[in-house]
């Protein structure tokens, strides 16, 4: 078998709360010895409610935080948060949830999409310039983008620079952090399917983090059940979908609405009942 992408061994990620008057400082457990394996070209979701070690997990793949124990390897090689190579960094890019946030007001959209490049490689800048241009077109923009602002796109937009910008040093995965929850549906639909066409062009692997089921049954590959920091369920999406096993996650499909045009008309029949 071919050597992971992505390989997660006995990850956890401990932090101590301030304690204060008659308050004493307490240990909480943000994410608890977490394993799993990723392969080339797949999508794994990480689902749960807020506050369950999601973010705090893709802090730690992303080697933004070190974690406090267990360790990530990344095309076979173990990744140091303390250390991060030039070369490591290459590797590992995020998508974060809000659009708006995540560019620099004041850069120029081709400064955003060359700045990875400027940092992490040795390309001059007409090369530079040309593979900004090259993945403008690549996320659905054009050329006319590359001199304006971010002020002067749409959420939609400004998340496709975002994902443009996240590939720029050909990263071997891509942690979507909630991409798509701060926009409208119907723009969520094209982000989607923009990512989806992305991954089967170059063969990306994706750890996608959601809280939103309909999206995770879309994308993934794999689906991950966190709650209060412990996995309780993995499995293929078909699978935990279908026939989950854990009573979390039953719970948390159970509270999901069912937003399918026969839910909805079933709905509105029940109702027309009760009233008639």
């Amino acid at each position: 078998m071919a050597t992971p992408v992505l390989e997660v061994r006995n990850l956890t990620r401990d932090y101590v709360t301030s304690g204060g008057f008659l308050r004493p400082a307490k240990m909480v457990h943000a994410v608890k010895s977490v394993n799993f394996t990723l392969q080339k070209g797949k999508t794994l979701a990480v689902v749960g409610e807020s506050g369950c070690g999601k973010s705090t997990l893709a802090r730690m793949i992303t080697l933004i935080d070190a974690p406090t124990a267990g360790e990530i390897l990344i095309d076979g090689l173990k990744a140091d948060a303390h250390h991060v190579t030039r070369e490591m960094r290459q590797k590992v890019q995020i998508v974060f949830q809000n659009p708006y946030g995540s560019l620099n007001p004041r850069q120029k959209i081709g400064d955003v999409l060359g700045e990875p490049l400027l940092l992490n490689t040795d390309m001059k800048a007409p090369e530079r310039r040309d593979k900004a241009m090259a993945m403008l077109t690549k996320v659905g923009l054009g050329p006319e983008h590359f001199n304006r602002y971010p002020h002067m796109f749409s959420g939609g937009q400004r998340q496709r620079i975002a994902i443009a910008r996240a590939l720029m040093l050909n990263p071997s995965f891509l942690v979507l952090d909630e991409p798509v929850s701060a926009l409208d549906l119907s723009v969520q639909a094209q982000i989607l399917n923009l990512l989806k066409d992305l991954q089967d062009e170059f063969g990306l692997t994706y750890v996608f983090i959601s809280h939103d089921l309909s999206v995770v049954r879309y994308i993934a590959d794999e689906v991950m059940v966190m709650y209060f920091g412990d996995v309780v369920e993995h499995g293929t999406r078909d699978a935990v979908f279908g026939d989950p096993q854990h009573e979390y996650t039953r719970t948390l499909f159970a509270a999901t609405p069912n937003s399918s045009v026969e839910s909805i008309k079933a709905r509105l029949a029940k109702k027309a009942a009760l009233v008639g």
